[in-house]
């Protein structure tokens, strides 16, 4: 499998390519609209042909490149369940597998940060990868205070979930803003602050009392997500 992660320095995104190296067809994770130049040459360069890009919720702090891309190259867009955002060619869902050539990414519904949080593992000769989007982050997770957000559904996506994983599933998730690329569940379940509360009462107070401000892009990048990345003109 041909991976790379590519980082986006104003708002902290991670976006994921992956790519069957035989097949050439290849797929993008949370892509960012203003990097979509970036993500074009690389697939022409790499000599790749772009068949999905998915996002792992619907954002609230870059736009979307979903859009851009399905213009671009045609690709299947995926986002959140179906119907929830009408310009993407799908929706998703729990157990569904997206195949990449001979990659297949499974989805894993994750609510908790948001109530359209999806996760995706990845099985590559033994390797599992976790593309965790913003439900678990690398010392940290997601917050849970906007967008359907629920303290007790994040700790469940967690606890019966992703921390079911093998403990050596490479963890990348869709920000970073300390400087972390990649972690593994069993790091996170041995150093990750967010984690440590014993129960789940414990884990909702806590998320409960964070006081964060919101994402200074919210408001505009909420709408123009649900549209695929168009945003809204005045």
């Amino acid at each position: 499998m041909l991976f790379r992660q590519l980082f986006d320095h104003e708002s902290y995104t991670y976006t994921y390519l992956l790519a069957d190296e035989v097949s050439r067809e290849a797929v993008l994770i949370d892509p960012v609209d203003k990097d979509v130049p970036l993500y074009l040459r690389l697939l022409e360069e790499l000599d790749l042909k772009l068949i999905a890009a998915l996002d792992t919720h619907v954002h609230a702090d870059h736009i979307t490149g979903l859009g851009l891309l399905q213009d671009a190259t045609e690709c299947a867009t995926m986002v959140g369940f179906e119907g929830e955002v009408d310009c993407a060619s799908e929706g998703l869902e729990d157990g569904k597998q997206i195949h990449v050539g001979s990659i297949t990414l499974n989805t894993l519904f994750t609510p908790g940060h948001t109530d359209d949080s999806f996760c995706f593992t990845v099985d590559d000769g033994g390797v599992q990868y976790l593309f965790s989007g913003d439900t678990l982050l690398i010392r940290g997770t997601g917050r849970t205070d906007f967008q359907n957000g629920d303290p007790e559904q994040l700790y469940d996506s967690l606890h019966n979930k992703l921390l079911t994983l093998p403990t050596a599933t490479l963890v990348y998730p869709a920000h970073d803003y300390k400087g972390w690329t990649v972690s593994t569940i069993d790091e996170e379940i041995r150093t990750n602050p967010r984690l440590e509360p014993a129960s789940k009462a414990a884990f909702v107070e806590l998320m409960n009392n964070l006081d964060l401000p919101n994402p200074k892009m919210m408001d505009v990048a909420v709408p123009a997500n649900r549209a695929c990345g168009k945003r809204a003109t005045p």
